[in-house]
This record gives structure tokens, sequence and C-alpha cells, in this order.
């Protein structure tokens, strides 16, 4: 047997035999292997005397080299293993051992969904949906013109022309035709003689058309007209959790003022803003909310903004515009 195996198999015997020592003081027996039936015993013993008249001297084969090496790999992870229970590692952001609960008592916190507001799609009278990534963009461009003092025809064109780079003069023209039609005569466009396809195999003026129909139903329905001879409108918005109910009244008997009532779906906030006053009602759970403002006279343009945190994280803002 050549050196290099004798002084492997020694060392790899001298560990196992220190492990066993330390750990509660068990020797470890050794099965047979190939006629050594106990090489603790063995080894011992050629440490504290002399070999025996007439023994053996004990020798490995290179065949035990494996199976000694396989037995110091399970001494060491049982060592680990103890070591692991009595000291437990710690997470980085802990200095001493922390029992955690199984499950927390409290709710989980849940992220508020965005754009609540746009199952009002439905309620549109368009030939065809919008893809939602459509409709929802071109919903946040009506919340931002929606007070502007442009004409109705060039807030079209400004909401949709995103879409359509470079596309003004095809906008500016299919603008003129929508504005000259109604909702249910659609089909006078001929610029959207297939309405039955999707919006993405629509041809790119049949796109404009459909945009510009959406949204110019959208400003229509976040615009609230009063006159002293028509002092009170309604709308309705169409929310995921239900009808936001709104009606809004001019009143000149006695103090002059504008009343907002409205019927929530869920807890929310009015908020009316005018002249640089305002006026805010906040409910803590469904059904009906008022808020008014006083007035000597009508100013150009108020707002009104409709929050419900639990269904969108923007609040859906309505432009009031009396005329005399």
């Amino acid at each position: 047997m050549n050196s290099d195996s004798e002084s492997l198999q020694s060392q790899c015997l001298g560990w196992l035999l220190t492990d066993d020592v330390k750990n509660n003081d068990q020797s470890v027996e050794c099965k047979e292997n190939d006629g050594v039936k106990n090489l603790y015993n063995e080894a011992t013993a050629s440490k504290s005397s002399e070999p025996k008249l007439g023994g053996t001297p004990q020798t490995f084969q290179l065949g035990e080299i494996p199976t000694v090496l396989d037995r110091f790999q399970s001494v060491l992870k049982h060592r680990l293993q103890i070591e692991a229970q009595d000291h437990p590692p710690l997470f980085p952001w802990e200095t001493q051992l922390i029992d955690y609960p199984d499950f927390v008592d409290e709710p989980s916190m849940t992220l508020v969904p965005t754009w609540g507001w746009m199952v009002q799609q439905s309620k549109l009278n368009l030939p065809r949906p919008l893809p939602e990534r459509v409709f929802q963009q071109l919903l946040e461009q009506c919340q931002a013109l929606v007070t502007s003092s442009m004409p109705l025809g060039a807030k079209l064109v400004q909401v949709v022309e995103n879409f359509f780079p470079n596309e003004s003069q095809a906008l500016n023209d299919i603008a003129g035709l929508v504005l000259r039609s109604t909702y249910r005569s659609v089909s006078t466009l001929d610029t959207m003689p297939n309405i039955q396809s999707d919006y993405s195999d629509l041809q790119p003026r049949q796109q404009m058309a459909l945009s510009l129909l959406a949204a110019k139903q959208l400003l229509e329905n976040l615009t609230l007209p009063l006159s002293a001879t028509s002092p009170v409108v309604e709308r309705q918005w169409l929310t995921t959790v239900g009808n936001l109910n709104i009606r809004v009244e001019y009143q000149s008997v006695g103090i002059t003022k504008l009343l907002v009532q409205a019927e929530l779906p869920v807890k929310g906030t009015l908020t009316l803003r005018g002249s640089g006053t305002l006026a805010m009602a906040t409910s803590s759970t469904p059904g009906y909310l008022s808020v008014e403002l006083g007035c000597e006279q009508l100013n150009p343009t108020y707002t009104l903004e409709v929050e419900f945190p639990e269904i969108d994280e923007q609040p859906l803002l309505f432009v009031i515009n009396p005329t005399v």
C-alpha cells in the first residue's frame, strides 16, 4: 500500500475518533468491512499497547476509503445540525432570536386599484369597444382638458393626437364629421365601413373616428351645463362598485348658491370649487351626500371632484359651466 493512502485513512479515522470522543463520549461502531470488525477498538488498542503475539497487523484496502469518507461526512453533517439547533442563524436585520407567529391577525394590505371609473365605457354609444389601454388614456386626457376653454373640436383633436402623431389634418377632418354626427348615426361616417372588426384591425382613419367619438362622449359626460332656464342638470357615471348619481342645481331664491347632491355607491368625498373658494363633504358609508357653495353671481367655471379611495387613486373631475 502506498503511503498517501495510508495517511488519508489515518486522518479520516482520527477525525472520526475525535468527533466521537467529544460527542457524548459515544464510540463509533464500525461494521465489518472486508474482515475489519471494529476499527475503533483496534485503533485504540494499537495506541495503548503492543500488538498481540501472533496477531495480524490491520491494513486498509483502497476500496475502503469511500466508506471512511462517507462516515466522516455523516458525522460532520450531524455536528452541523447540532450546532444549528444550539445556535440558529439570524436574519441580517435580527440581533437576537425572535419567535414569529404562524399567521398575522390583521388583514394584509391591498393595493388600491386604478381607474375604477373606466367601466363607464359600457355606457357609451360606440360601434366597437375600445381597448382598455386606449380608453384609459382617452379618459386621462379628457380629465386634463375638461376645464379648458378651447372649443370642443379643438379639445377632441388634442385628446387623441398622441395616438396618431403627424396626422393633424386627418384628425381635424374627422373631428368635423364627429361634431356634426350623432351617436346613433355613426354609419354615416364613411371612414368606418366595417364596425365589426376589433380596434386593432381597423384602418388608421377608422381608429381616429372611433377614438374621437369616445372622446366626445366622455367630455360631454364630464360637463355639467347650467343656465337660468335650465338650473338643474343630472349625470350618472358607472363605477366598478355601482352607479354614481349626481344632481347639480343653481338656486337663486334667497341665498344664491350651487347645490350638489350625489348618491354614492361607496364611501367618498365631494369637493366643489369656484372663484377661489371650496366646499367639501365626506361620507364614511355609501348613500347620499351633498355639498353647496354660496355665490352672489355665477362664475365662468366651477369644478366638482368625486373621490372614491376604495376603487381609484385618482378623483373623477367634472366641470360645471353656468351660462346666463
